[in-house]
């Protein structure tokens, strides 16, 4: 038998991996409800037609040839406008590449920037792939606190106290995947000046900077000045493109000091020749087109936002931060360790019992994640009221 190597070995990603459980659930006709994906597609979301006439126009109109590997020029220019005009940020079409998603984005930025012995500082808890490549390539991820009890705001002392000579960089997820959390920018500016005093790279990761609900988003680009970031963005989420895997990495470096970084990152894009041409078509139209479909599904997560964090604090042994970005809730539960060995213990046991797929907390990080679990509120109302009403049984039951 050949056998696989070690770095794909040890590959976790928490949230597609619970699904196998799910689909055992359905092998015994049992219907379940996924909350463990943030797919608004999924539900009732739908992409935008002038998007989807833009894809087929783009095919119908020949775009189906290789594209350059750092994206279409036009593309790069709709997204240093889209920068500018949301986020205050200032890039050049040729500080962007454009990626297969996010997910390419971190692997390209993992493999450009860790070697064997680095250590890159993530949220804890964190999306799950920085962790997953930082290892992959041979670095080693070290958590930082984010405090429940301040909204899942990181502790900045906590980053500080994490610093070491083997410190490569520190990952930002604004808003925050899994916990929901908006950062403010007082913690953001604490964020640069903490970079900049120790020579760090900034990875910041704003795929839900459009979806937010009371408070505003600040892009760290913005106010990083010369200490440089990488800002990762996409399509999927504010766009509703979920499938369509298209995203993005822009260098924001004023003094040049990304140059070899930049160069070398091309040079992974040219190896897995380009992304799809008939979708960045369609995400130029995409950035210049109608954006009156944000507003209004940002309304509608917003109502059930409300309603997922009111039930969910009504239930005995839960308690909830209010998420204040992305479509998120990461709940703690109070019967881990007592009632449920852990807490993939508690989302294997509610999903036995009730059919409502969870992700466990630990999935994000064993230390500042364990004992919670994370939720989409992305379905309509009524289904996440069916939903909670099992869990909510499932709860004060004592069987």
């Amino acid at each position: 038998m050949y056998q696989a190597t070690e770095r794909v070995r040890n590959i976790e990603y928490a949230i597609r991996d619970v699904i196998v459980y799910a689909k055992r659930e359905e092998e015994k006709g049992k219907k379940v409800i996924y909350l463990n994906i943030g797919d608004p597609v999924k539900f009732d979301f739908d992409t935008p037609s002038h998007i989807k006439e833009a894809l087929i126009r783009a095919v119908k109109d020949g775009y189906n040839w290789y594209s350059s590997s750092e994206g279409i020029p036009e593309l790069r220019d709709a997204i240093c406008e889209k920068e500018k005009r949301v986020n205050g940020v200032t890039i050049a079409p040729d500080d962007v590449l454009v990626t297969g998603g996010v997910s390419e984005a971190i692997n390209v930025i993992m493999a450009a920037s860790v070697d064997k012995g680095d250590e890159v500082l993530v949220p804890g808890p964190c999306y799950p792939p920085y962790v997953s490549f930082a290892k992959f390539f041979g670095g080693t991820p070290i958590s930082y606190r984010t405090i429940e009890e301040n909204g899942w705001q990181p502790d900045i002392n906590d980053v500080r106290s994490k610093v070491t000579d083997r410190t490569k960089g520190i990952v930002v997820i604004n808003p925050n995947n899994p916990t929901g959390s908006l950062y403010d920018e007082k913690i953001l500016r604490e964020m640069v000046e903490l970079a900049g005093e120790h020579n760090l790279l900034l990875i910041s990761d704003e795929i839900y900077d459009r979806i937010v609900y009371e408070k505003k988003f600040v892009s760290l680009a913005h106010i990083a000045k010369d200490v440089p970031v990488l800002g990762l963005n996409g399509f999927s989420k504010a766009y509703l493109m979920t499938g369509w895997r298209l995203g993005y990495v822009y260098f924001h470096d004023s003094q040049e000091k990304l140059s070899d970084m930049k160069e070398n990152v091309e040079k992974e894009a040219r190896i897995r020749l380009c992304c799809n041409t008939p979708v960045q078509k369609a995400a130029v139209e995409a950035l210049r087109g109608p954006q009156d479909h944000i507003e209004e599904m940002v309304g509608e997560l917003r109502r059930r936002r409300d309603y997922s964090w009111k039930r969910l604090n009504e239930i005995e042994g839960i308690s909830c931060a209010k998420p204040e970005g992305a479509f998120y809730v990461f709940p703690k539960i109070h019967g881990v360790g007592s009632r449920w060995r852990d807490d993939f213990d508690f989302v294997r046991q509610a999903l036995e019992k009730t059919q409502v797929l969870l992700v466990h907390g630990s999935g994000f990080c064993v230390t500042y994640g364990t004992g919670h679990f994370r939720g989409a509120f992305l379905p309509p109302v009524e289904v996440l009221e069916t939903a909670f009403d099992r869990l909510e049984r499932f709860m004060t039951s004592h069987d």
